[in-house]
C-alpha cells in the first residue's frame, strides 16, 4: 500500500507540500517559543554598579521577614528603613561614613546654554537620579570638564548634552552646571553638593564605610535588618537590584503566554490540515477500496504517509527553530522586551519537545481522518467524493459540544467563586483556546447556515454567481470549515487578547471617573502617569532609586490658602502587608489620607462601614482581604515594617483588582504627598481657583525666586483632564508581548490559510473546468473563486468574533459581579486589519492556481480528472 501511495504521489503533490509546510512551520514555532523560555530561566551574575570601589555598604532594613510554620516569608518594603543613628554613631569611629541619596531630577528646560551646549540639551538627558557628590567617587565618576560643585546652585552632570556654564530648570530649582563627568550605562545622573541632596532627599538607607568589614558587621550587630555589603553583595546597594529577577519573571510570563499560545495554534492548525488532506483522498481511498484494500490496509497506509511527512517535517521545524530563536532573542531584546544581557542557550528538550509534539500532531490528526476512511464501503466513499455527507461525525459532534459545555460550566463556576480571577492575564490568554477548539469541532454544522445567511443577498442579485457561491461553500463543508479555520483562530484571539485588555482598561477609568469627586487634582511634574487608584510605591532614596516626588509642607499650606477651595485632601502612596492563612504574605498598595477630606473629595465604593470611621486605629480594605468584616481586627506590617494591629473600619468590593487600602498618614511612615485633590466652595469661579492653585504649585520646590510664577512644581488638572490623563494603558511589556504574541501567531495562521487555499483550490481544478465547459469565461470562472475564497473569509472572522465575543461577555459579566460595570470594548479596527489581511491571502491563495490551472484546455483538464 505504502509503494502505491508514493506513486499517486506526484498527482498530489500540493497536498503533500502543504502538509509538511503547515507541520515544519508549527514545530519551528514550538521550538522558538520553547528556546526562548528556556533561556529566561537563568540570569547571569550581576556585579556591582553605583559601588563598584566602595569598600563596604551598610544597608538598613529594607525587607518584612515574617516568620512562618512553613518557613520565612518576605517581601520587600514599600519605606526602607534608615541605618539606626546609634549604628552610624559606632560606624563613625572606625572610619569615614559617607550617606548614599538618590532621588529624581526632571529637567524642563535650559534656561541659558553655553555656546557648545545644544539648545535641546533637556530632550537628550530625559529625566535623571540625584545623588550626593561625595557618593560619585564609588562607582567611579570622574569628572572631564569642569569641577565639582561648592554651593547650593551647582551640579555636575554626566555625559555631554549639557556643557559647563549651562543654567538648567529642574522641578528642584534652576541650577548651573559646573562640571561634567563621563556617564555609566546604568544611569543618566546629576550631582549636587553633599548638603543640598540631604535638603532634597532627607531619607538615607545606606551608607558607604571605609572600614575593615569585620569591624563593620561587629558595630551593626544586632540591629535587625541591617545589612553589610561587601564584593559582588555590593550590588544589593544599586538602584533595582532585583530587575534581574523580574525581568526573568516578566520574560517567562511572556514566552510561556506566547508558548502557549503558538503551540494552540500549531497544534490546532497542524492537525486541521493533516485532517483536510486525508479527507481530500476521499475518492482515492473508495477507488482503494473497489480494487479489495481492506479499512486496515487504508489506515495503515495514512498513518505511514504521515510519520514518514511527520518525522522529515519536523526535522526541518526544529533546524527552522534553531535558526530563528537567535533573531527573535535580538528583536525582544531591540524592543525592550528582555534585558541586554539575554540570549538564546543551548537547551535541549525544546527540540524534543517540538519535535515530538509536531509528529504526534501529525499522526494523530491523519490517524482521526482515516479512520472513518477506512470504515467506509467502496461504493459510499466514491458516493460521498462529491458532496460532503456527513462531515459532522458523533465522535466530532460530542466532543465539540462537551468541550462547549465545560467552557460554559467553568465560566458559571469563576462567576459565582471567584469572578476576579476572569481578569488574570492567565485566565483570559486561556480561556479563548478551550471556545475556539469548541466552535471548530462544531464548524461543519456551523458552516452550512452560516455561509447561507452571509450569501443570502448575493444569491438574491442577477446572473447565477451569487446562487454558485452560497452552494459551492455550502455543499464543500469539510473544505469550507478547512480554510475558515485559521480565519476563526486569528480573529477569535485577536478579539479575545485585544478586547480583554480594552475591558480591563475602559473598567479601571470607569472607577477612577466615579471615584473623583474633587474638581481639581494637583500632583507632581510629571507625575500623572499611573497615578490613580491606591497605587504603591517603592520609596524614596537608597536601593529603591530615585525617590518618589511629593510636596512639602509649605506647598500644601499654600494650597488650602487658595480662595474658593473647600476642601483639601493631601494622600500619599504607602504599602501595608499581611499573613493570610498563616503562611502567605500579602502586600496591598495603599493610600494615606486624611478621613475628613478624603470623604469630602472622593467618593469611595464602599460595601460595608464608613469612610468616616477611618482614623489611627483602623484601615479600610477590600473585600479580597480574609477578614474584612466591619469591626474585625487585623494585624497589619506597615510600608516600613512596623507591626500593628488595626481595626477594620469600612469595606470597599473588589473592583478590577486596584482599589487597595485605605489608611491615615500616621500609619504610612516616610511616605510624601503626591496627589491633592481639590473640592471648590459653592459659587466658586473655576478659572480663578485654577490660577490660585497653580501659583501655589509653582512657587514650591527649589530655590529662592527661582521659580516664581513658573509651574515647575506640579500640575494642576480638573477632574475631566485628570480621568485622561490617568486612564490606564496596557503594560509596555505586556502590551508588546501581546503584539509578540500575535504576530507569531498570525503570521503563522496567515501562512496555514493560503497554504489551505491553495490545496482546496487545487483539489477543484475539475469543478473549474467543468465551469468552463458550460460556456464561463477565465475571468467569470476567477471572480467566483475569489467570491468564495472571501465568503469563507466571512464564516471564518464570524465564527471568531463569536468566540471573542462569547469571552468578552464573561469578563464584562465578571466586573459586573464585581461592581464595575462598563462598556464591552470590541477591537474593531484590530479585527476589521485581521479579517482584511485573511481576505487578500485567501484570494490571493485561490485566484492565482486557478488562473495557472485555467491555463491549460478545459477538456483536458476534465479528462484528466475523470
Amino acid at each position: 500500500m505504502l509503494s502505491t501511495a508514493l506513486r499517486t504521489l506526484r498527482a498530489r503533490w500540493v497536498t503533500f507540500v502543504g502538509s509538511f509546510v503547515a507541520l515544519s512551520l508549527g514545530v519551528a514555532l514550538i521550538a522558538v517559543m520553547g528556546l526562548a523560555l528556556a533561556s529566561s530561566l537563568d540570569a547571569p551574575a550581576r556585579e556591582p554598579e553605583r559601588f563598584a570601589a566602595a569598600p563596604v555598604v551598610v544597608k538598613g532594613a529594607d525587607t518584612l521577614r515574617v516568620p512562618t510554620p512553613v518557613g520565612d516569608r518576605v517581601q520587600r518594603l514599600a519605606r526602607p528603613r534608615a541605618v539606626p543613628a546609634e549604628v552610624v554613631a559606632k560606624l563613625k569611629q572606625l572610619g569615614t561614613v559617607v550617606e548614599d541619596r538618590s532621588f529624581a531630577v526632571r529637567v524642563i528646560r535650559v534656561v541659558r546654554a553655553a555656546p557648545a551646549a545644544p539648545a535641546e540639551g533637556a530632550e537628550e538627558a530625559g529625566d535623571l537620579i540625584g545623588h550626593p557628590w561625595s557618593t560619585a567617587a564609588f562607582a567611579p565618576y570622574r569628572i572631564d570638564a569642569g569641577r565639582a560643585p561648592r554651593t547650593a546652585d551647582e551640579v555636575v552632570v554626566t555625559g555631554d548634552w549639557a556643557a559647563p556654564g549651562t543654567r538648567i530648570r529642574t522641578d528642584h530649582g534652576t541650577v548651573r552646571v559646573v562640571g561634567t563627568a563621563a556617564p555609566l550605562a546604568f544611569e543618566n545622573a546629576v550631582f549636587f553638593t553633599d548638603r543640598r541632596a540631604a535638603q532634597l532627599s532627607p531619607h538615607s538607607v545606606q551608607l558607604v564605610v571605609a572600614a575593615d568589614a569585620a569591624a563593620v558587621r561587629e558595630a551593626v550587630r544586632g540591629s535587625a535588618g541591617v545589612r553589610v555589603l561587601t564584593g559582588d553583595a555590593r550590588r544589593f546597594a544599586d538602584a533595582d537590584p532585583d530587575r534581574d529577577s523580574e525581568a526573568l519573571t516578566a520574560m517567562n510570563a511572556m514566552f510561556g503566554t506566547a508558548g502557549g499560545v503558538t503551540g494552540f495554534v500549531s497544534v490546532f492548525v497542524v492537525a486541521s490540515t493533516f485532517a483536510f488532506a486525508v479527507a481530500q483522498r476521499r475518492r482515492e481511498f473508495g477507488l482503494l477500496r473497489t480494487a479489495g484494500a481492506t479499512p486496515g490496509q487504508i489506515r495503515r497506509m495514512v498513518v505511514a504517509e504521515a510519520l514518514a511527512v511527520g518525522v522529515l517535517a519536523s526535522a526541518v521545524g526544529c533546524a527552522l527553530g534553531a535558526y530563528a530563536a537567535p533573531l527573535l532573542a535580538e528583536q525582544v531584546v531591540r524592543g525592550g522586551l528582555a534585558p541586554r544581557w539575554f540570549a538564546i542557550g543551548g537547551a535541549v528538550w525544546p527540540y524534543h519537545l517540538a519535535f515530538w509534539t509536531g509528529l504526534l500532531v501529525a499522526l494523530c490528526g491523519a490517524a482521526a481522518a482515516s479512520w472513518r476512511a477506512g470504515r467506509t464501503g467502496p461504493a459510499q466513499a466514491l458516493r460521498e467524493a462529491s458532496v460532503d455527507n456527513g462531515a459532522m461525525t458523533r465522535g466530532r459532534l460530542t466532543a465539540g459540544l462537551a468541550l462547549l459545555l465545560t467552557a460554559a460550566v467553568t465560566l458559571g463556576l469563576a462567576l459565582v467563586t471567584d469572578p476576579g480571577e476572569l481578569l488574570h492575564r492567565k485566565t483570559y490568554v486561556s480561556r479563548p483556546m478551550l471556545l475556539i477548539t469548541a466552535v471548530a469541532l462544531l464548524a461543519p454544522a456551523l458552516v452550512g447556515p452560516l455561509t447561507r445567511l452571509i450569501a443570502w443577498l448575493p444569491a438574491r442579485l442577477p446572473g447565477a454567481g451569487g446562487m454558485l457561491v452560497r452552494e459551492n461553500a455550502a455543499a464543500g463543508v469539510r473544505r469550507t470549515a478547512a480554510v475558515a479555520a485559521p480565519v476563526l483562530v486569528t480573529v477569535a484571539l485577536a478579539g479575545s487578547l485585544l478586547g480583554a485588555t480594552a475591558v480591563l482598561n475602559e473598567a479601571k477609568a470607569t472607577e477612577v471617573r466615579e471615584r473623583t469627586a474633587a474638581d481639581f487634582v494637583v500632583i507632581p511634574a510629571g507625575g500623572a502617569d499611573g497615578a490613580g487608584g491606591a497605587e504603591g510605591s517603592s520609596g524614596a532614596g537608597g536601593s529603591s532609586g530615585a525617590g518618589g516626588a511629593g510636596f512639602d509642607a509649605a506647598t500644601l499650606n499654600r494650597l488650602r490658602a487658595v480662595p474658593g477651595a473647600a476642601e483639601v485632601s493631601a494622600t500619599s502612596s504607602s504599602a501595608v502587608y499581611v499573613l493570610e492563612d498563616g503562611i502567605a504574605l500579602i502586600r496591598s498598595d495603599a493610600r494615606a489620607a486624611t478621613p475628613g477630606p478624603l470623604t469630602a473629595t472622593t467618593r469611595l465604593p464602599l460595601s460595608a462601614g464608613s469612610a468616616a470611621d477611618l482614623d489611627d486605629g483602623s484601615i479600610i480594605v477590600n473585600e479580597e482581604w480574609q477578614k474584612h468584616s466591619v469591626g474585625q481586627r487585623v494585624d497589619v506590617w506597615l510600608g516600613d515594617g512596623t507591626k500593628k494591629s488595626l481595626r477594620i473600619a469600612a469595606v470597599m468590593p473588589t473592583g478590577t483588582g486596584g482599589n487597595g487600602v485605605y489608611i491615615t498618614p500616621r500609619n504610612a511612615p516616610g511616605a510624601t504627598v503626591d496627589r491633592v485633590d481639590v473640592a471648590l466652595v459653592d459659587g466658586a469661579d473655576a478659572s480663578t481657583v485654577a490660577a490660585g492653585l497653580r501659583e501655589a504649585v509653582g512657587l514650591s520646590g527649589g530655590l529662592a525666586g527661582e521659580q516664581a510664577g513658573g509651574r515647575s512644581g506640579g500640575q494642576v488638572l480638573t477632574k475631566d483632564q485628570w480621568v485622561r490623563a490617568t486612564y490606564p494603558e496596557t503594560n509596555r511589556t505586556t502590551r508588546l508581548g501581546f503584539l509578540l504574541v500575535l504576530g507569531i501567531a498570525l503570521l503563522y495562521t496567515g501562512i496555514s490559510l493560503a497554504n489551505t487555499m491553495v490545496m482546496a483550490t487545487t483539489d477543484r481544478i475539475r469543478d473549474l473546468a467543468t465551469l468552463r465547459l458550460t460556456g464561463a469565461t477565465t475571468w467569470q470562472v476567477l471572480r467566483l473563486v475569489a467570491a468564495e475564497a472571501l465568503t469563507v473569509v466571512a464564516v471564518g472572522g464570524a465564527l471568531g468574533l463569536l468566540v471573542a465575543g462569547l469571552n468578552l461577555l464573561g469578563m464584562w459579566s465578571a466586573l459586573g459581579i464585581l461592581s464595575v460595570w462598563t462598556s464591552i470594548e470590541i477591537p474593531w479596527q484590530a479585527l476589521g486589519t485581521v479579517v482584511a489581511a485573511c481576505a487578500v491571502l485567501a484570494v490571493i491563495s485561490s485566484v492565482v492556481p486557478a488562473g495557472l490551472a485555467l491555463r491549460q484546455r478545459a477538456v483536458e483538464v476534465a479528462g484528466v480528472r475523470e
